[in-house]
């Protein structure tokens, strides 16, 4: 059996918190089974339990190559698999 996944680009309101962890300015790619498991993994793995900033633009299934090919492509993780993707450094339960 296939397992369907969804490829999410997450931009935050930066004018909402004062400091955004490690490379999220530009945004963050989640790949996950559905909205509620991205936001669930953004959480979890990204801002360790605390509550997500309030999102300026979301994007589902993202073409990465619209990304930013300086910063975001050659810095990121396989997108095909379910994670935090971009940016690098939040390790996840892949899988």
């Amino acid at each position: 059996m296939k397992i369907i996944v969804t490829r999410y680009w997450f931009e935050f309101d930066s004018n909402q918190i004062k400091d955004l962890p490690p490379g999220l300015p530009l945004g963050c790619g989640v790949t996950a089974y559905d909205y509620n498991d991205a936001i669930s993994i953004l959480r979890q793995s990204v801002f360790k339990g605390q509550e997500i900033p309030e999102l300026k633009n979301k994007k589902e299934n993202i073409d990465i190559r619209t990304l930013d090919q300086r910063h975001v492509i050659p810095n990121m993780k396989d997108p095909t698999l379910r994670g935090v993707w971009f940016p690098l450094g939040y390790e996840d339960e892949r899988n």
